[in-house]
């Protein structure tokens, strides 16, 4: 028995940005930067903004805060920089600004993980929250991750916590 949640009253477009974490991809490259963007609009959301940066904690910070203020902006969605590798800082950067998180995110993920990859899915750092009165996501770089992510957590929650935020 599957459970479904509560409907929303109204449908809603969000305003999101899709940012890239990663020392070596470019827009070309970003096969999931690129998922992420089709998704969402496949979902009649927007992108806002699209964004490639290095996985420094600082750049990753900065951007945060520069996104937090632009109050067109709905969600921020990160990729990648969320495992244990000495280079991987995205989860990092991020809990450090959060004013809530969403605990549940990072669970059910490793979660649906889990089940697709196996005991390989502890090592994954997803995790969401709150900054700016926007809704953070950060999902590991790789397409399929992404693709679970998206398809299983976001997009079916997107417009519900987007609306808990806002009113």
């Amino acid at each position: 028995m599957k459970l479904q949640p509560h409907p929303d009253s109204l449908e809603m477009t969000v305003t999101c940005a899709v940012i890239t974490v990663s020392d070596t991809r470019n827009p070309e490259t970003d096969k999931s930067g690129q998922l992420i963007q089709q998704l969402l609009l496949t979902a009649n959301h927007v992108i806002a903004d699209y964004i490639i940066i290095k996985d420094e904690p600082a750049q990753i910070q900065q951007q945060i805060e520069i996104l937090g203020k632009n109050v067109n902006l709905d969600a921020l969605i990160f990729n990648g920089g969320t495992g244990i590798a000495p280079r991987d800082t995205t989860y990092d950067a991020i809990a450090k600004l959060l004013e809530k998180t969403l605990p549940g995110f990072g669970e059910l993920f490793r979660f649906l993980s889990y089940q697709e990859i196996g005991s390989r899915a502890i090592a994954s750092r997803a995790v969401a929250g709150i900054y700016q009165n926007k809704i953070i996501f950060s999902l590991p770089g790789s397409s399929n991750a992404v693709r679970l992510g998206m398809e299983k957590l976001i997009l079916p929650e997107l417009v519900h916590l987007v609306k808990q935020v806002t009113e």
